[in-house]
């Protein structure tokens, strides 16, 4: 069995002059929903033995955030291919994750990160649709692989075990809040 937990980075701020995409920042609100979200995983007993994430600026504050909410310090792999990576980047990643890790905390970006919880996760349901729907910021998407091999769960089926989005935790990290 292999859990993957797909977390998408925070929101990040338009309005900060930075020269290119990869350099932006975490907004206030995205701040505080990457620190709720680091507090549920706490609260879930949600643990990881590996991570891999994009470098992108707003990624790495994510996960400074989302550490200090668990209580803990999140030092991941940092991947240049995973910035705004494709389903079948993310697909190659997972085939080279290691054994060893039996659940693994993946950080990036969209449309990729949804494009792989969509593309792993065929049975139907309400999870799979609130997916389809959006893949808001600093939401979490945990998959179970039924399988022993990180390289077998790039093309096996998952289950969807949670969709967490910032607003399930707290309202005042709604998109209209």
């Amino acid at each position: 069995m292999k859990t993957l937990l797909v977390l998408r980075h925070a929101k990040s701020g338009w309005d900060d002059p930075v020269a290119r995409d990869f350099d932006r920042p975490l907004n206030p609100k995205g701040q505080r929903a990457a620190v709720a979200m680091g507090r549920y995983l706490r609260d879930q007993g949600l643990r990881f033995e590996h991570a891999i994430a994009s470098p992108a600026v707003r990624v790495q504050e994510t996960l400074a955030q989302v550490g200090h909410g668990y209580g803990i310090a999140i030092q991941p792999i940092w991947d240049q291919k995973l910035y705004l990576a494709s389903l079948g980047t993310l697909l190659d990643a997972i085939e080279e994750l290691p054994e060893s890790a039996g659940t693994v905390l993946l950080s990036g970006h969209n449309p990729g990160l949804e494009e792989l919880v969509l593309d792993r996760v065929r049975t139907p349901g309400m999870l799979r649709d609130a997916v389809e729907q959006k893949f808001p910021t600093a939401t979490l998407a945990e998959l179970r692989f039924d399988v022993e091999h990180w390289a077998e769960a790039s093309r096996a089926d998952a289950e969807l075990i949670r969709f967490v989005r910032p607003r399930d935790l707290d309202p005042s990290l709604g998109p209209d809040a």
